[in-house]
């Protein structure tokens, strides 16, 4: 059967390991549940009141876990990277998850400015570069914020198991020591011990640097210790391309021609460790990314990334940093899990049962964070609709818009139909449609599906 054949529950949650089939077949209608109706609360994902009693009494089962919830869509995210052929990027970024509002969740660490409790929630996101698509949840960790103890020493802080920092090696820990792979860290993971770890792991990786921290010049001989940024800031250009800069509330969107360089360094370990990490240095490279004229009033934008991908000419710097920029998507994938699943917005009495279901969501939001990225694929406008989603849907989608079935539609067909569900004008000057208006016509095609189906069902009765 193929994986269009399958439900999303089944693709996902099938091999799911709870104790007994029963178990595991409710959690596969839990999900199908979900995403047809990924918004809203509870009680709005679930209109039927029996399915909802089912779903809570699911959550009740001791068996059923953050980690075996999530166990299953690993091990599919697994393979996938087994089977891939060119590089992968393992994007390792941190979300905070907000359950305030809840009296049963006290014990929640603080997060925000420390007058809300919630998770601190790190996912590890696997992404084809190529094609900018989301292929699987390698890991997410949900952290509780502790409370710093009175007095505590730099050691004690270094040694303390429920140190934040520790998050980011913990992360990609499962990972296999495959080059295939490149973690992919924001300014967060710009730890000595995350640095480390990555270059012993086998893995590629690119983190953004946030520390201008003492390093030598070059990967060989002597020298006086220099700040990053500066050796950085004095290598010669190698290229310039345009980048998008988006809006954001300080600034307006805009284009920014921008250059790089590249330059080879050790990276010297803190004389005062902030985690576990030897007192070796660190071979990297360190790219710059930098706006040399930006517009009259604008920050300038600058970028200095370290990886251990070898940078010897300008494709590899602008490899390295095409890898970078793909970030956004794990930004985009957080946006899914709180805006389009309302992750935030559930209603548990325990710890125990909020945290399987924040696994389901979180991977009901890839296929939201998807729905975008496969009507953007280069095949779109000749690939067939019905190898990416069931036959049935294209039908129903298509007689909606057309009043006949076209079972032949491509992709770019198919989703243009759906942008227009959701609200989109598919006008010349319009923006292509991102997720949220996708969604909204997912959710939509949903209903219009379910009406086939009862109408399919009233006629073969009669």
């Amino acid at each position: 059967m193929s994986q269009t054949e399958r439900s999303f529950g089944e693709v996902h949650f099938g091999d799911a390991k709870l104790g007994n089939q029963a178990r595991t077949k409710r959690l596969v209608k839990v999900a199908d549940a979900l995403t047809r109706h990924p918004g809203g609360t509870l009680p709005q994902k679930f209109k039927d009141p029996a399915a909802l009693q089912a779903m809570y009494r699911l959550m009740q089962r001791p068996e059923v876990t953050h980690g075996s919830v999530l166990a299953a869509h690993q091990a599919q995210t697994f393979r996938l990277i087994e089977r891939h052929q060119g590089p992968l990027l393992a994007m390792s970024d941190a979300t905070e998850l907000d359950y305030g509002g809840l009296e049963s969740m006290k014990a929640l660490g603080q997060i925000g400015s420390g007058n809300r409790r919630g998770y601190v929630c790190q996912n590890v996101l696997i992404i084809d570069p190529e094609r900018r698509q989301a292929l699987g949840l390698a890991n997410q960790i949900l952290h509780t914020r502790a409370k710093t103890p009175p007095g505590e020493t730099k050691e004690e802080s270094r040694r303390r198991e429920s140190r934040e920092s520790r998050l980011w090696p913990e992360a990609t820990r499962p990972l296999p020591g495959d080059r295939k792979l490149v973690v992919v860290c924001d300014r967060g993971g710009d730890t000595f011990e995350q640095l480390e770890h990555e270059a012993n792991s086998g893995r590629r990786f690119v983190v953004r640097s946030a520390k201008d921290r003492k390093v030598l010049a070059g990967h060989a001989g002597s020298g006086e210790k220099q700040n990053l940024h500066a050796v950085a800031r004095r290598a010669k250009a190698a290229g310039s391309y345009i980048v998008d800069v988006a809006a954001t509330t300080e600034r307006p969107a805009r284009r920014a021609t921008v250059q790089f360089s590249f330059e080879a360094v050790r990276l010297i370990p803190p004389k005062q460790p902030r985690g576990d990490h030897s007192q070796e240095p660190l071979l990297v490279w360190v790219v710059r990314v930098w706006e040399s004229d930006p517009p009259r009033g604008a920050e300038p934008l600058e970028w200095f990334l370290l990886t251990n991908e070898p940078v010897a000419d300008a494709a590899a710097g602008r490899r390295v940093i095409g890898w970078y920029e793909c970030r956004w998507v794990v930004e985009e994938y957080h946006k899914a899990q709180k805006t389009g699943c309302d992750i935030e917005h559930m209603q548990f009495m325990y710890e125990s049962r909020l945290e399987p279901m924040i696994a389901i969501l979180s991977i009901v939001a890839l296929n939201l964070l998807n729905l975008r990225d496969a009507s953007r694929r280069p095949d779109a406008k000749t690939a067939a609709a019905s190898e990416t989603v069931a036959e049935g849907y294209v039908c129903v989608l298509s007689a909606w818009r057309h009043g006949e079935a076209r079972p032949s539609w491509t992709v770019h067909e198919f989703f243009l139909a759906l942008a227009r569900l959701g609200g989109h004008q598919n006008c010349r000057q319009d923006k292509r449609p991102g997720w949220i208006v996708l969604w909204r016509g997912w959710t939509t095609l949903q209903l219009l599906v379910t009406g086939s189906r009862l109408d399919h069902t009233r006629k073969k009765v009669g």
